[in-house]
């Protein structure tokens, strides 16, 4: 699979089934030639041009279960940045 077939795929926490959003990048270590984690969007508050966007989400490449080919599953529950995005969208 090819990175940029990696950014059209959701991804989506297996704990609660939400969808965090698409892949905005990789963080990767170059020095290990390893991936190191999934920088995911953060949400938009208020309106794009007015308030515009919370700060990207780094999901640590173990919290990364499973790549089908519609989704990518991975385990967020736990991490500050996901429950912070989550209280941004309600």
């Amino acid at each position: 699979m090819r990175i940029s077939e990696l950014r059209l795929l959701d991804i989506v926490n297996i704990k609660d089934g939400r969808r965090l959003g698409p892949i905005k990048d990789l963080d990767l270590d170059l020095e290990r030639g390893s991936i190191k984690g999934i920088v995911v969007q953060g949400a938009s508050r208020s309106w794009g041009f007015l308030g515009g966007r919370t700060e990207d989400i780094l999901v640590p490449w173990e919290r990364v279960k499973k790549i089908g080919v519609d989704v990518i599953l991975v385990d967020a529950t736990d991490l500050p940045e996901f429950n912070s995005l989550m209280d941004d969208r309600r």
